[in-house]
């Protein structure tokens, strides 16, 4: 049985500041932090305590401190992965969200979804965005560990979630998979018929618990 438990960071400077997250390097706000560590009380009651565990992170500020959190619980030091990144928006990351939101171009409900040309300079297209996610996942499944936590971002999640299930990338344009700030995700792999099940998606219970 493999079970991967991906995580959401908490609230950051963007949120409360209105501004463009992406690749812009916030940092979690002090409410931020403590629900960093209400994630990692909430994941060791999950995770068997004599169980081997892997920590990844994307490298992001945001991110990194949600795994130190994590792994000072668990003894981990988390591996730092860029693939595991937010979408990079380009001039736009930093920026107040309505300079974003007066020059997006949203894509077409028909047509070329994954390499379509948002409006805003540098931006990274979803098929970036996708490649390199499933090639993170990739490497991180084809390891033997049966408990492996996985620290991310909202938008990121779907695609996380996404390779997870095996969704062909031209399929993928279309998908969406919602979790709030801070939340964990558990995916898990019998080892019987190797079925992939998405067992819980975004549940952020542990941040009502801890206030």
């Amino acid at each position: 049985m493999r079970t991967l438990y991906v995580v959401t960071h908490p609230e950051a400077t963007h949120h409360v500041e209105g501004v463009v997250g992406g690749w812009h390097d916030s940092s979690l706000t002090p409410a931020g932090l403590r629900a960093a560590g209400s994630i990692a009380r909430a994941l060791r009651t999950h995770v068997p305590g004599e169980a081997e565990v892997e920590l990844f992170s994307s490298d992001l500020l945001r991110t990194r401190q949600t795994a130190d959190a994590i792994g000072e619980l668990f003894g981990l030091r988390p591996v730092l992965d860029r693939r595991l990144r937010e979408k990079s928006y380009g001039d736009a990351g930093g920026r107040p969200q309505e300079w974003l939101d007066r020059r997006f171009v949203p894509p077409p409900a028909h047509g070329e979804r994954l390499d379509h040309d948002e409006g805003v300079a540098g931006a990274e297209t979803k098929a970036a965005w996708v490649q390199r996610i499933y090639a993170a996942m990739d490497d991180i499944v084809s390891r033997p560990c049966a408990h492996q936590i996985v620290v991310t971002h909202g938008g990121s999640l779907t695609f996380v979630v996404a390779s997870w299930i095996k969704m062909p990338m031209e399929s993928v344009g279309y998908a969406s998979f919602r979790a709030p700030a801070g939340s964990i995700t558990m995916l898990r792999e019998d080892d019987f018929f190797h079925n992939r099940q998405v067992v819980g998606l975004g549940d952020d219970r542990h941040l009502d618990r801890d206030g």
